[in-house]
C-alpha cells in the first residue's frame, strides 16, 4: 500500500469514528442506567428486536431464493429486476414508506382489497413495523447471498446433479453450506438495518407506543422532547450502538467450520 494513501485512511477513519466519539462525550453517565432501563425503553428495545428477528425471517424466506435467481440467470429481465431490489438501497426510507402506504394503505392499491374482502389493515400496526423493516433491508441480504453464490460458482451442484440429487438436495446440501459465511454476514446486516430503521417505519408504522415505537422512533421523540429527554435520547442511542458493535463483532468472529 502507498504511503500517501495513509493519510487519506486516517481522515476515512476520523470522519467514520469521531460522531460516536463526541456521542460518548456529550453522555451524562449518571443518568445512562436509568435511561436505558427505563419501562418506555425495554418496550422499545423488545419491540425492535421482535420486528427485527420478524423481518430477518421474511428476507430469509424471500430475498435467498431471489439471490439464487438473480445468481444462476444472466439475463436483460434479470439485470432489471437486479436494479430493482437494488432500489431500496438509494431511495430515501421516507419515500419507501410513502410508497409502501400507497401500495397498502387502506385505499392503497393492495391495501384497499385487503380491507374490503379480508377486513386486513396493516397500516398504523406491528406487522407495518416489520414490512417496513424487511422492505429497506432485503438488499442487504439480496446482495450478500448473491456475490457469494457468484464465487461459489455451480461446479458442485453440478456434480450433485449428475450423481443423481434432486434440485432441492443440492439446494440444502450442496449449496446453502458453500454460501454460509455470505448467507450469515447478510443476515446480520439485515438485522443490524432492521434495527435501525426509521423513515419507513414512521410513515407506514406511524410511532405508537407498545406497537410501533421501536428503538429509533423513541429516540427521535425523546431527542425532540429536549432537555432531560434529549439526555435519555443519547443514552438510548448508545444503547443502539453498542448493540450493533455486537452484531458485527459476531459475525466478524463467526466462521463456519471446515470439513475435511
Amino acid at each position: 500500500m502507498p504511503r500517501w494513501l495513509y493519510g487519506p485512511a486516517v481522515v476515512g477513519l476520523a470522519f467514520l469514528t469521531l460522531p460516536v466519539v463526541a456521542l460518548i462525550a456529550r453522555a451524562d453517565w449518571a443518568s445512562v442506567p436509568t435511561a436505558i432501563t427505563s419501562p418506555a425503553a425495554v418496550a422499545a428495545l423488545t419491540l425492535s428486536v421482535k420486528c427485527g428477528l420478524a423481518a430477518v425471517a421474511v428476507c430469509l424466506v424471500l430475498g435467498v431464493p431471489l439471490a439464487l435467481l438473480l445468481a444462476r440467470h444472466d439475463t436483460i429481465v434479470t439485470r432489471v429486476i437486479r436494479a430493482l431490489v437494488t432500489l431500496p438501497l438509494v431511495m430515501p426510507p421516507l419515500v419507501g414508506g410513502i410508497a409502501l402506504l400507497y401500495l397498502l394503505g387502506r385505499r392503497g392499491l393492495a391495501g384497499q382489497y385487503l380491507d374490503l374482502w379480508f377486513g386486513i389493515t396493516i397500516p398504523f400496526s406491528t406487522a407495518a413495523a416489520v414490512i417496513a423493516e424487511s422492505f429497506v433491508a432485503m438488499p442487504f441480504l439480496v446482495i450478500a447471498v448473491e456475490g457469494a453464490l457468484r464465487t461459489a460458482g455451480t461446479a458442485y451442484e453440478t456434480v450433485a446433479a449428475t450423481l443423481g440429487a434432486s434440485p432441492w438436495t443440492v439446494f440444502r446440501r450442496v449449496t446453502v453450506p458453500l454460501v454460509l459465511p455470505g448467507l450469515a454476514s447478510g443476515t446480520v446486516l439485515c438485522l443490524a438495518r432492521a434495527l435501525g430503521e426509521f423513515g419507513a417505519t414512521a410513515l407506514f408504522a406511524g410511532n405508537s407506543a407498545g406497537v410501533t415505537r421501536t428503538m429509533p422512533l423513541l429516540i427521535y421523540t425523546s431527542f425532540n422532547g429536549g432537555g432531560a429527554d434529549q439526555d435519555a435520547a443519547i443514552a438510548l442511542s448508545l444503547l443502539l450502538v453498542a448493540v450493533a458493535i455486537v452484531f458485527l463483532l459476531l459475525i466478524r468472529g463467526w466462521r463456519p467450520e471446515t470439513r475435511q
